[in-house]
């Protein structure tokens, strides 16, 4: 985003989906062409493209409510906070350059609260 590059870790099963995409899927479409992601048409896939992809998938597992690409963004960084990461790295990890830009895309949920303040309460 932005024109900024970085580099984002991804879990195993991730490595392994993208990996099978790109040996069967993404190399039926342009084999010269180094993106991952492309349109039918071996086109670089646009931003609706995108959207209408995880609306899509979203849908196929079963998810009733909308999924769009910046709530994956924001559950991401969520996910992050709930599990103890620190803010400065998912900073990072979202590529903003500004700190108070990742506080606005997260919230601590209640139950994050709730653990927080038993373990580290002297009366929790």
């Amino acid at each position: 985003k932005g024109g900024r590059e970085r580099l984002v870790p991804i879990g195993e099963r991730a490595v392994e989906a993208l990996s099978a995409w790109i040996r069967h899927g993404r190399a039926q479409l342009r084999p010269q062409v180094d993106l991952v992601f492309l349109s039918r048409s071996g086109q670089p896939l646009s931003r609706v493209a995108a959207w209408q992809r995880i609306r899509r998938h979203a849908q196929a597992a079963g998810i009733s409510q909308p999924v769009y690409p910046h709530l994956l963004r924001h559950s991401f960084a969520t996910h992050l906070l709930d599990h103890g990461a620190d803010l400065r790295v998912v900073q990072m990890l979202l590529g903003h350059a500004d700190l108070a830009t990742t506080q606005i895309y997260t919230h601590v949920s209640r139950a994050r609260l709730q653990d927080l303040y038993r373990r580290h309460h002297p009366r929790g």
